[in-house]
């Protein structure tokens, strides 16, 4: 058996774990499918570069509100989707080549553990002394009857088809369902989005949902409360049957999209053979250090917790990094400020409490909503939907949370984000910072003022 010093089980997140404070050890990385994971393969990364296309077709034709009339020649899928890929896939064997060129070895086949502290990867058996989960996710796909009778894609899939489809159906309403209907919406697919529950990206504020999904009715074909029976061939490509309020309705169309969350890889690892306790999603338990009930092993990222944000992920392997390293004066990192965005269309970004979780936890608090035409720049964009809302605590003058739908939302949150964590109160945010006029950030600005 080959042991090691250390070795890593996933090569998203996890290919961070290696730098000059772990020189000298021995280490391996295991890495079945393409190392930077879903985020730099088929998550956050190339789907934010299709939506930078599809950001450039909806300007065209939402430009006539400003006086410009101008019409979209032609949408170059082949060429948008290998800018795209082109850019991504050669990046695989540079990794692998750099971290073998470094003397870590790299095994690219799946791995699972055998006993604790001992994994098989292609009937070899490795051990170390030190174990770090971090295999990422893979799509949930739900029982539909019928569903494997269709083809059918997933965010792992959809963003490499040869075609843009005429139409499309996507199960699910959250932040994958949003982004992929903005971004093949834009390039001319017909999209139906189906959401069991009330409204679109349910677990934002209720107002940031509402309007969101009020929006997405004028572009698609909103079904929610709606539930999928069944799936079957049809006629164009695919037939859904759905159900909403004991009625029956069969949808046709070219493609079919599930979006209806992800699942932790933990079960293709078999971690319960290594001792590793799971909760009720298969997610990995750990301590506030990530470290496991297996002493010497540590798991974070999407096998360890919901939150399936590269960003927090990236904390976390700076912060196991140096608990693998330290082990006697671990680090923690703070999971009660996460902030989020969906890059559809509006933007929308958030942190901290909703009203609703506010409300529910009897905590006392001050909603202000501010709108982007409140502001200068909010006149130049003509824009009559979007708003800044936060939410306050009145005595400690602190943000409780704060939640953003419109143009640049990702970006506004930013200065909210760091005053919060920083815990700096609403009015020094208000009165003691700098806001550029007429720049965007202004909207900001005026609701912090309105509520210090």
């Amino acid at each position: 058996m080959q042991t090691y010093d250390l070795i890593c089980v996933g090569a998203g997140s996890g290919n961070m774990l290696f730098g000059p404070t772990l020189d000298g050890w021995r280490s391996a990385i295991v890495e079945s499918s393409r190392f930077g994971g879903t985020c730099l393969n088929r998550g956050c990364i190339p789907s934010k570069m299709f939506v930078v296309a599809a950001d450039a077709a909806r300007s065209v034709s939402g430009s006539h509100r400003l006086g410009v009339h101008a019409t979209l020649d032609r949408v170059d899928w082949p060429a948008i989707r290998d800018r795209v890929f082109g850019r991504i896939d050669p990046l695989h064997d540079r990794a692998v080549e750099y971290r073998r060129a470094n003397g870590i070895d790299v095994y690219t086949e799946s791995a699972r553990f055998l006993t604790p502290k001992v994994l098989e990867v292609a009937g070899e058996k490795i051990g170390a002394e030190r174990i770090v989960v971090a295999a990422g996710s893979r799509p949930v796909i739900p029982p539909i009857p019928g569903l494997e009778s269709v083809p059918f894609h997933t965010s792992d899939t959809i963003m490499r088809v040869d075609e843009v489809p005429t139409s499309m159906i996507i199960v699910g309403g959250g932040f994958i369902a949003a982004e992929m209907g903005h971004v093949f919406g834009a390039f001319g697919a017909d999209i139906t989005l189906i959401e069991r529950g009330p409204r679109l990206l349910a677990v934002e504020d209720e107002q940031i949902s509402s309007r969101f999904t009020e929006l997405a009715r004028d572009r698609f074909d909103v079904r929610v409360d709606t539930a999928v029976t069944a799936v079957a061939p049809g006629p164009s490509g695919v037939a859904v049957t759905v159900e909403r309020g004991g009625r029956v309705e069969v949808l046709e169309s070219a493609a079919l999209m599930v979006a209806t969350g992800r699942r932790p890889n933990t079960d293709r690892l078999d971690v319960v053979a290594g001792g590793l306790e799971v909760d009720d999603h298969g997610h990995i338990v750990t301590d506030d250090a990530y470290r496991t009930s297996v002493p010497g092993v540590w798991a974070f990222g999407d096998d360890a917790n919901h939150f399936q944000l590269k960003h927090m992920a990236n904390a976390e392997a700076r912060v196991v990094a140096h608990n693998v390293a330290h082990p006697d004066s671990p680090r923690q990192l703070r999971h009660d400020l996460v902030p989020h965005a969906v890059f559809g269309d509006p933007q929308i970004a958030g942190v901290g409490l909703t009203e609703a979780q506010a409300r529910q936890d009897g905590i006392d608090h001050v909603v202000v909503v501010r709108d982007y035409a409140d502001a200068a720049y909010g006149w130049a964009l003509e824009d009559t939907t979007s708003f800044v809302k936060l939410i306050v605590d009145p005595r400690a003058r602190t943000l409780l949370g704060a939640h953003i739908i419109g143009p640049s939302a990702a970006i506004l949150i930013q200065p909210l984000l760091q005053g919060m964590m920083l815990g700096e109160t609403v009015d020094r945010l208000a009165h003691q910072v700098l806001y550029i006029h007429p720049a965007l950030t202004e909207v900001v600005e005026q609701a912090l003022l309105e509520v210090s």
